[in-house]
């Protein structure tokens, strides 16, 4: 695992919600209650939106208003916290969907 504990993505399209604007989102290292945000939502599409949202303390809709490339920067740009298993998987996906030019949605 690495020994980075947050990451800062900037968002070059802010994003609106319930009164307040982010700019950045600040992600922390993969625990097991991120995962278990997952089992709190219905959607395949949803579920790691509301890992990374458990892991950047915010409101699911936040991540939800992220424009495709902002979704896909974050999911490229935290790659080190997510643990090694999990590091594994992203790449595998993220290069899958490069490869066949679908557009990165999940996890």
């Amino acid at each position: 695992m690495t020994d980075q504990k947050t990451i800062t993505v900037k968002l070059e399209d802010p994003v609106e919600f319930d009164k307040k604007t982010y700019t950045e989102l600040t992600f922390g290292k993969l625990k097991a209650k991120h995962l278990a945000a997952m089992d709190l939502v219905k959607g395949e599409s949803v579920k790691p939106m509301a890992m990374y949202a458990s892991m950047a303390g915010v409101p699911l809709p936040v991540i939800q208003e992220l424009s495709i490339d902002e979704w896909e920067k974050v999911q490229e740009e935290t790659i080190p916290l997510l643990g090694k298993s999990m590091q594994a998987h992203m790449r595998r996906h993220l290069e899958k969907q490069e490869a066949s030019g679908e557009t990165p949605t999940t996890t």
